[in-house]
C-alpha cells in the first residue's frame, strides 16, 4: 500500500515572458509571494483578471515562466466564465478555450490555453519504482475523510527527477472528497 500526500490546485495561470511583460509592463519580472511544493515552483504576487464570455475571474500567476500561456481552472470556474475547458494534462493545450488575460499594463487574447487539469500525481523515478509505478501510468487514489471518503479514478503518474512526491487535485475534487488539512491518499494499482 502506498500513499501520497494529496494537495489542492487552486485556480491559477502560467504565462510566457512575451505575455507577462504585455500585462506588466517591459521588463516586467514575477516576484515570488510563496514557494511551493514542486521544486522551483511559486505563487507569484502578480495576479490577473481572466475574462470569459461570461464573467470575469481574478488569478494569480505561477512562476517561472513557461513557453506557453496556460490557464487552470477547476469545471465549476469554467462554466463560470462561460468557457468549456477540456480535461487535460499540463501543457497539452492545442485546441482548449480561449480567453482575455487584463493586467496592470495591457490586455492579452489567447486563442488557446484554458484547460481543467487532469489530476496527477508527480513523483521521482526513485520513488516510482518503490511504489511500483511508471511514468504516464493511470492509478486510482482513495482519500478516507471523516464524511466524504472518495476514490479518484483516472489519476496520471508523472515522472521527472524535478519532481517532488504529491498528488494534484483542484478545489471541486478536493471539495467533493471533503479534504481539509493535510491530507494523504491510497494509491490503487
Amino acid at each position: 500500500m502506498s500513499k501520497v500526500l494529496v494537495e489542492t490546485s487552486a485556480r491559477h495561470l502560467h504565462v510566457t515572458q512575451e505575455h507577462l511583460e504585455i500585462l506588466f509592463g517591459a521588463g516586467a519580472q514575477l516576484t515570488v509571494k510563496k514557494m511551493l511544493s514542486q521544486p522551483g515552483q511559486f505563487a507569484s504576487e502578480q495576479k490577473v483578471t481572466v475574462v470569459g464570455p461570461k464573467s470575469s475571474m481574478n488569478m494569480s500567476i505561477l512562476g517561472p515562466v513557461r513557453k506557453d500561456t496556460q490557464v487552470e481552472v477547476s469545471l465549476t470556474d469554467a462554466r463560470s466564465l462561460g468557457l468549456s475547458a477540456p480535461i487535460r494534462e499540463s501543457g497539452d493545450i492545442a485546441g482548449s478555450a480561449p480567453c482575455k488575460l487584463v493586467g496592470p499594463c495591457g490586455e492579452v487574447e489567447i486563442a488557446q490555453g484554458v484547460i481543467a487539469a487532469k489530476r496527477h500525481i508527480h513523483t521521482t523515478p526513485k520513488e516510482a519504482a518503490e511504489m511500483g509505478l511508471s511514468d504516464k501510468q493511470i492509478v486510482s487514489v482513495k482519500i478516507e475523510t471523516p464524511e466524504r471518503s472518495l476514490t479518484f479514478g483516472d489519476v496520471v503518474v508523472r515522472v521527472s527527477e524535478s519532481y517532488a512526491t504529491a498528488m494534484h487535485i483542484d478545489t471541486d475534487e478536493s471539495n467533493a472528497a471533503g479534504c481539509s488539512g493535510e491530507v494523504y491518499g491510497e494509491i490503487i494499482q
